[in-house]
C-alpha cells in the first residue's frame, strides 16, 4: 500500500480543471401550476355531444328493449291470470300503476322543458325591449315575469312593490330595471349562495381525498346539484333531462368561450400566485376547481336569469370564490 500523496503528470498542454470549466449546476424543475384538471375534464364530456350514429344505435336499442320488455310483461301478466286470476290481476293493477307513475314523470319533464321555455322567451323579449326601447314590450315582460312568480310566496312582498312602482315608469330601461331590483334582486343573493356552497364542496373533496376519479365525480355531483337549484331559484323547476340539457348548455358555452382554461385573468393570478406556492398541490387543484365551479355558477345564472344583468350587477367569480373559500384552507 503506496503512503502519501499520489502525484499525477499532466501532459503539455494540459491544464487542471478550475470552477469556470465545471458544468453549470441544474436549474431545479418548476412544478407546473394547479389547472383544475377535474373541472376541464368535466366540462370537456358534458360538453361533448354524441354523434349522430350514436343518437341513432341507442334511440334503436332503447326502442327494442320497450318491445321486449312490453311483449314479456304482457305474456307474464295473460299467463299468470290463466293459472292464478286473483294474482293475475294484481300483478296487472301493479303495472298499470308503474305506467301511470312513467305518464306523470314524463309529464312533468315536458312541464320542466316548457318553463325552461318560458324564461329563455322572457330573456329574448327582454334584450329586444331594451335594444328597442319599447315600452309595451318591456311591460309585457313584466307581466310574465308576475305569471311566473305568481305563485311564490317568498316573491310575494316583491311583486307587490313592483306592482306600485310600474306605473311611475315610462321607458322600457325604467321599468325592467325595477322588474330586476325588486323581484330577481333576493334570487340573485340566493343563486349565488349556491354557487358558494357549489364552489366550497368541490374545492374540499378535490383537496382532501387523493382517489381516481373521485374529484371528477364529485365535480360533477355538485355543479349538477347546483345548476338544479340554480334553475328552481329563478322558476325553471328543471327535470332530469332539462337538467341534463341544462348542464350542457352551460358547459357547451363555457367551452366555447374558454373560460374553463386558467389563464391570466383571476385565476391565473390566484394559480400562480403566493396563495397557492404556500400550500401543496392537491390544495392548489381544490382552489382552482372550486373557482371553476364558481365560473360555472355564474354561467348557469346568466342562462337561468328572465332578465339580462342591466341595473344589477353580474355576479364576481372572486367574490364568489373569496366567500366560498375564506378560511377553507387556511390563511
Amino acid at each position: 500500500m503506496t503512503k502519501g500523496p499520489i502525484l499525477i503528470d499532466l501532459d503539455e498542454g494540459d491544464t487542471a480543471p478550475g470552477p469556470d470549466t465545471a458544468p453549470p449546476v441544474p436549474e431545479p424543475e418548476t412544478p407546473a401550476p394547479p389547472e383544475g384538471r377535474a373541472m376541464q375534464t368535466l366540462a370537456v364530456l358534458a360538453s361533448r355531444r354524441p354523434s349522430r350514429l350514436a343518437r341513432w344505435f341507442w334511440g334503436l336499442v332503447l326502442a327494442l328493449l320497450g318491445a321486449v320488455l312490453s311483449v314479456a310483461a304482457w305474456d307474464f301478466a295473460a299467463g299468470l291470470i290463466a293459472r292464478a286470476p286473483v294474482l293475475g290481476y294484481a300483478v296487472t293493477a301493479l303495472m298499470a300503476a308503474v305506467l301511470t307513475l312513467l305518464a306523470v314523470i314524463a309529464l312533468r319533464e315536458l312541464a320542466a322543458f316548457a318553463r325552461l321555455g318560458r324564461i329563455d322567451g322572457l330573456q329574448r323579449q327582454a334584450e329586444a325591449a331594451l335594444t328597442g326601447d319599447d315600452l309595451a314590450g318591456a311591460r309585457q315582460v313584466v307581466d310574465g315575469l308576475e305569471r311566473l312568480y305568481r305563485g311564490r310566496e317568498d316573491t310575494r312582498w316583491a311583486r307587490e312593490r313592483l306592482a306600485e312602482a310600474r306605473a311611475d315608469q315610462f321607458d322600457a330601461a325604467g321599468l325592467l330595471g325595477v322588474a330586476e331590483a325588486e323581484l330577481l334582486g333576493p334570487l340573485d343573493s340566493a343563486a349565488a349562495r349556491e354557487v358558494e356552497a357549489a364552489a366550497r364542496q368541490v374545492a374540499m373533496v378535490t383537496a382532501l381525498v387523493p382517489l381516481a376519479l373521485a374529484d371528477v365525480i364529485a365535480a360533477l355531483t355538485a355543479n349538477l346539484r347546483m345548476i338544479r337549484r340554480i334553475a328552481e331559484i329563478y322558476g325553471g323547476r328543471a327535470g332530469v333531462l332539462g337538467g341534463w340539457r341544462l348542464t350542457r348548455a352551460v358547459m357547451t358555452h363555457l367551452v366555447a368561450t374558454g373560460a374553463v382554461a386558467v389563464g391570466d385573468d383571476m385565476l391565473g393570478s390566484v394559480a400562480g400566485g403566493g396563495v397557492l406556492s404556500k400550500l401543496s398541490r392537491r390544495f392548489g387543484e381544490g382552489l382552482v376547481n372550486g373557482a371553476l365551479t364558481a365560473r360555472v355558477g355564474v354561467a348557469a345564472i346568466e342562462v337561468c336569469r328572465p332578465l339580462p344583468f342591466a341595473r344589477l350587477s353580474r355576479p364576481s367569480v372572486s367574490g364568489l370564490v373569496r366567500r366560498a373559500l375564506t378560511g377553507l384552507f387556511g390563511r
